[in-house]
């Protein structure tokens, strides 16, 4: 999902990324909150060659779904967990339909 981002560091051409201030504010939250989410593994922060830390507009959107749960009382590890598993569903079904749309396509429909 997002904690094992194939790069580590963003070339100042590939934004809209968001310093950590600017992250947080637009998810209603604090960089500390982004510091927790990223020490429990839900999203690592892209660097810019200065090595300034950047979020992804996807990062900002599951970094507010944990900040949903946390709202409600579910303590941050546990959030992260969530979204995760959220995620991981979400793919899997998006990969089912595609399967379910291939399958259906072969097969011509029946005559009645």
């Amino acid at each position: 999902m997002t904690a094992d981002n194939s790069f580590d560091r963003l070339d100042d051409d590939d934004y809209p990324a968001y310093t950590m201030g600017r992250a947080a504010e637009m998810i209603g939250t604090t960089p500390g909150f982004l510091r927790a989410v990223g020490e429990a593994r839900l999203i690592t922060p892209l660097r810019s060659e200065g090595g300034h830390r950047r979020y992804s507009r996807y990062q900002l959107r599951v970094a507010a779904r944990a900040r949903e749960l946390v709202d409600r009382g579910t303590p941050i590890d546990a959030a992260c967990r969530i979204v995760i598993l959220e995620d991981q569903l979400e793919e899997a079904q998006r990969i089912n339909a595609e399967y379910r749309r291939a399958a259906n396509s072969s097969h011509p429909p029946a005559a009645a």
